[in-house]
């Protein structure tokens, strides 16, 4: 199935210099994929133009006479500057041009933005963010990580549902397993509303796991874990701190000596073979989930590899229509599961 991308070339830390080679590098791997450039032709065209060269009409320059800084207010992202990278990437999408849009841009605009251009699917009261965290068993998906802090139970069963739309999408799983992040796998753990959500899941015909702890998401005990956004923040947060903390210590320790050194070399390839399994880079790409549209918000720090894989993300959830699958699941859904809380 053929498919265009759209790319914000100026978000994130590092703009055309990264974003550019990494389209590149996702098209020589795609031979059904067009990616459409957004951003200042003056900043993307010595970048861009060998591989104008190579690619032809599959690679496309969009002009965009502004950028949204990683420091500016949702509000200038969103009324003072409509004729942004983001702004233009999001309105491809709604127009049509481009099956997906992605962006390393400044997370919460991009979110505000896609809000109010492609607006959210019938029955979702608010979008979700969702990624990727890696596992014992391979990788779980996990939502909401910042977009909602406060949540309704059925906000959580919203995120449910689409969390198991999306790894549906993604990995080809007719029922994903779902669990409700709690401090006890108990149905009398928990606040009110987590309580409450869980009933709601029970009832909702996913394959609901019931509740799973924090040690459950490095297990890999579910396919899907759902949490308010506050909770889901503070969990990428932690489990990004503790990564670059083993990262240095382990550094530290094998330079620490001559023998630890001596001993670093004979680990050589396990530490390697831990590192790409481990790589946090190859599982960059978080969705906006809910919207009438495919959005995929890149890290901003992400290098041309990282910024790939969230290429590869999008492009796999606009080939699988993720909004149609989740817009037909919510269909579905009867009674007090279709109540929206605004």
């Amino acid at each position: 199935m053929e498919i265009t991308i759209a790319v914000d070339c100026m978000g994130g830390d590092h703009g055309p210099a990264i974003t550019v080679p990494a389209a590149g590098d996702y098209l020589r791997r795609d031979a059904d994929c067009s990616i459409i450039l957004v951003g200042g032709e003056e900043s993307i065209r010595p970048h861009a133009g060998a591989l104008e060269r190579e690619f032809g009409p599959r690679l496309i320059l969009h002009a965009a006479s502004q950028i949204v800084e990683m420091h500016d207010p949702v509000a200038i992202a969103l009324r003072g500057k409509k004729d942004s990278s983001m702004r233009v990437m999001v309105d491809l999408v709604k127009e049509g041009a481009a099956d997906a849009a992605v962006s390393a841009g400044n997370t919460g605009a991009l979110m505000a933005i896609s809000r109010f251009v492609l607006k959210t699917l019938p029955g979702i009261d608010r979008p979700a963010i969702a990624t990727i965290m890696p596992t014992e068993r391979g990788q779980v998906y996990v939502l909401d990580l910042g977009a909602n802090v406060d949540c309704a139970p059925e906000h959580l069963l919203q995120f449910g549902i689409m969390g198991s739309m999306l790894v549906s999408a993604l990995e080809h799983r007719d029922r994903p397993s779902v669990g409700l992040l709690n401090i006890g796998e108990e149905d009398i753990k928990g606040n009110e509303v987590v309580k409450r959500a869980g009933e709601l899941l029970k009832e909702s015909g996913l394959n609901f796991f019931g509740n799973v702890e924090g040690n459950d998401i490095y297990k890999g005990t579910t396919d899907v874990v759902v949490c308010d956004g506050f909770v889901g923040n503070v969990v990428l947060k932690a489990s990004e701190g503790l990564a670059a903390m083993v990262a240095r210590g382990l550094k530290e320790e094998f330079a620490r000596h001559w023998y630890t050194r001596c001993a670093a070399l004979v680990a050589l390839p396990a530490l390697k073979a831990f590192k790409t399994r481990f790589d946090h880079r190859a599982y960059n790409g978080a969705s906006l989930l809910g919207l009438k549209g495919t959005v995929f918000k890149s890290h901003g720090s992400a290098d041309a590899f990282a910024f790939r894989c969230a290429l590869e993300r999008a492009a796999e959830a606009a080939r699988n229509r993720l909004p149609e699958k989740i817009a037909a699941r919510m269909a579905t859904m009867t009674g007090a599961h279709l109540q929206t809380v605004q």
